[in-house]
């Protein structure tokens, strides 16, 4: 393929920027390293891989930032929210997905597009000819990572990501534990029953605090200071900044009623979200942890409803790497150094499944126009993709850059109109506004109006 646009990393920005460029007829090479060379937290060679959560987070395009992008992403004809739609699960508001059924929806998908070739194999230096984009996100290989790092003349910020544990659900004890969403939350029966929940008293919560922060944890290597993403902070660190503070957090007793005991307030919760369709899977809802194996069993085990729990995955810890974007990206997205050269999703500074594949759209898009040389118009700022690529090209500060999910802080204030508004009010009014400029933006190149 001459002329191609070269794609590093089949993860959920690689995988959406490869059929964004595709099916805008780009001749596109796919490199993705695995299954050749594994990663700490991958188990397949599949694209768009789930590792931390199955979730999307909210559905809600007109009270929530992230429910937007879903919907600026749809509106585009994202292939991630596309098969995300097709394989979702109950979780009340929230888009959660059978991560292994998607994944390989998304694979078929690329491996059948007739523009769209695959190159197994790990690319180790950052090439000076031709169309690139690289999204190779939070687990980049040591070599890749050395060669950006030697490019860019100074050290990756980096911090750490943590997952949660995935529980059989033949050994979740109902007989103590319930289903039901928090507020009963969700248009259907399903949805309003996609959590299982189990119940702490308060002597059954303060002896869990107590485990957790004694158990034995994962050392950071020689050399690494270990910085979390607020979002996504092992539970131990959150027990460590107070022993309330996991009740104020994943543990919330709040909007859910025990049938087996209905007077009896729980003094924490601990939820458990469906991970795969069968609903033989639930993933233990922010208990991310950097507890070694051995404890993790003995100290989930505390959980009541869990004290027989069997896991398939147990949770762990991993080093996140990302570029100081602010300094190193123009407002396209190339590497300012060598402008051949884009980068897309996690690694360019921001957080979570969404937020990276968008990341990827964009980045696909503006590389297709810089290829046919048709310009795209700015992406507005008032939409939720624009608000992320101001951020990560200039918006933040870039001495204390850090990663960031999509927040309505990152927009442009709206006008009150003369008045305060409420949040709901306020909140509607971004959105609205971000449609109307994402439609515009859109039908500048041609696409028709969202429906």
């Amino acid at each position: 393929m001459t002329n191609a646009l070269h794609i590093v990393g089949g993860g959920l920005a690689g995988s959406e920027a490869a059929w964004q460029a595709a099916e805008r007829g780009i001749s596109v090479i796919l490199h993705e390293m695995r299954p050749e060379q594994g990663t700490f937290a991958h188990k397949t060679g599949q694209f768009a891989e789930m590792v931390c959560s199955n979730s999307f987070r909210s559905d809600d395009d007109e009270q929530n930032a992230v429910g937007l992008l879903h919907w600026e992403m749809r509106a585009a004809g994202g292939l991630i929210m596309e098969m995300a739609g097709r394989h979702s699960l109950p979780a009340g508001g929230a888009l959660a997905v059978d991560r292994e059924a998607f994944a390989g929806a998304v694979t078929e998908r690329l491996n059948a597009h007739p523009n769209i070739r695959i190159e197994p194999g790990e690319i180790a230096e950052l090439p000076r000819d031709g169309y690139w984009i690289i999204a190779t996100g939070p687990l980049t290989s040591g070599a890749l990572a050395a060669t950006i790092r030697a490019e860019t003349g100074q050290e990756s910020l980096a911090f750490f990501d943590a997952i949660a544990p995935i529980v059989y659900a033949e050994s979740i004890d109902m007989s103590l534990a319930w289903a039901q969403s928090r507020y009963d939350k969700g248009e259907t029966e399903e949805d309003r029953t996609a959590y299982i929940n189990c119940p702490m008293d308060k002597a059954q919560y303060e002896a869990f605090i107590d485990a957790l922060l004694a158990a034995d944890k994962t050392e950071f290597h020689e050399g690494e200071t270990a910085g979390y993403f607020d979002g996504c902070l092992p539970i131990e660190v959150m027990a460590e900044r107070g022993r309330e503070t996991l009740r104020h957090g994943p543990m919330k007793p709040v909007g859910l009623t025990n049938p087996h005991d209905p007077e009896t307030k729980a003094h924490a919760i601990v939820q458990l979200r469906r991970d795969n369709k069968l609903g033989t899977l639930w993933n233990i809802v922010g208990f991310q942890t950097k507890m070694k194996y051995g404890a993790q069993t003995e100290v989930l085990r505390m959980i009541p409803g869990l004290q027989d729990a069997r896991f398939a995955r147990l949770g762990g810890i991993h080093r996140n790497t990302f570029l100081n974007s602010p300094t190193l990206l123009d407002s396209g997205m190339r590497l300012k150094s060598r402008p051949n050269i884009r980068f897309a999703g996690q690694i360019t500074g921001v957080e979570g499944y969404v937020e990276s594949a968008a990341m990827g759209l964009l980045a696909a898009r503006l590389a297709v126009a810089e290829m046919t040389g048709s310009p795209l118009p700015p992406v507005p700022q008032t939409t939720a993709t624009g608000a992320l690529l101001t951020h990560i090209t200039g918006g933040a500060e870039a001495k204390t850059f850090q990663p960031m999910n999509v927040n309505f802080g990152l927009f442009p204030p709206v006008d009150a109109k003369g008045g305060r508004r409420g949040r709901r009010d306020r909140y509607k009014a971004y959105t609205d506004r971000a449609k109307a400029d994402w439609a515009a933006w859109l039908a500048a190149q041609g696409a028709p109006a969202p429906a």
